[in-house]
């Protein structure tokens, strides 16, 4: 896996130097990483300030840039014009992508979704016959809004009754606000390097947001980091984003699992999820590869 690049450290100068993504503190060198191995760098810091080449460079990677605010939720997320060779005609079959076929895809992304929140469950010893029967009632398009009705259901079970998904918050919120931040600049960067453009939805249609396709397709992929931010509460040493909680919700997206017969990386999932819609909107499929739900003892493996 590529590596992600988190700066934490306020006052820091980012410039590239002969290949290298550099770090300087007061015209200092504290860091270097060749930029062929970034997949991503988060900006996490205050007073931060960045050279124009190396914005390009990373452009170049197809690595995203995402510049983070309070509470680590990010604000902005820069990402390269080009990087398909067929990228105008995949994102003109993109726009046209007729509404039946997004309410199907749609359908299936949930389904995905609620199994593996219901997976989660399971191995975390809670109930979860409530979300499997939810899964198998999705419509297309979702118009009972089920993923609604089991998000409420399943954060209220796997953190408490008291616990409420507000990105404001400290906790358990910020430690998920930052792990599903790390999960979207994995699938943006899969998606544009799939060709397509991450404002073109499936679903989320949400005006001011610029990434409504990567929020609908890191849909599946968000009951993982759940499970990781409650193995490290329930461990009881964690309650914020310390630096080992980033450590291991990075981690993440490198973790080699078992999903039906396929035996990958969590971040190979996601960008052959991200390969298959395109396949879709080009007309060479006609049904999005999402991932099987993980069981239990391939969530303790993540």
């Amino acid at each position: 896996m590529d590596r992600i690049i988190e700066i934490t450290q306020d006052n820091r100068y980012l410039a590239v130097d002969h290949g290298f993504m550099v770090v300087y503190e007061n015209a200092q060198e504290v860091g270097r990483v060749p930029i062929d191995q970034i997949g991503a760098v988060i900006a996490n810091a205050h007073g931060l300030t960045y050279s124009n080449n190396l914005l390009v460079r990373l452009a170049e990677q197809n690595a995203p840039f995402v510049v983070c605010g309070a509470n680590h939720v990010p604000a902005s997320i820069m990402i390269p014009l080009e990087n398909h060779h067929l990228q105008g005609d995949i994102l003109t079959a993109q726009a046209r992508m007729k509404q039946s076929a997004a309410d199907r895809y749609w359908k299936d992304i949930i389904q995905a979704k609620l199994t593996q929140q219901a997976e989660v469950l399971k191995t975390c010893s809670k109930p979860d016959a409530s979300l499997r029967y939810m899964a198998k009632q999705v419509k297309n398009g979702d118009p009972k809004n089920l993923e609604g009705q089991g998000a409420k259901y399943y954060f209220q079970t796997l953190f408490g009754k008291d616990f409420r998904r507000d990105r404001a918050q400290d906790g358990i919120n910020a430690m998920l606000n930052y792990g599903y931040t790390i999960l979207r600049s994995s699938v943006v960067r899969a998606i544009t390097g799939a060709g397509l453009h991450p404002s073109l939805g499936i679903h989320h249609q949400n005006q001011y947001n610029a990434m409504r396709l990567a929020d609908d397709l890191m849909e599946p992929f968000r009951p993982l980091v759940d499970f990781c931010v409650y193995r490290m509460t329930d461990e009881d040493e964690f309650g914020s984003v310390t630096p080992e909680v980033k450590k291991r919700l990075v981690a993440l997206l490198s973790r080699t699992v078992k999903t039906g017969d396929r035996e990958c990386e969590v971040g190979y999932l996601i960008s052959d999820l991200a390969v298959s819609l395109q396949k879709c909107v080009l007309g060479e499929a006609d049904s999005l590869n999402l991932p099987e739900a993980m069981t239990g003892k391939n969530l303790w493996n993540l």
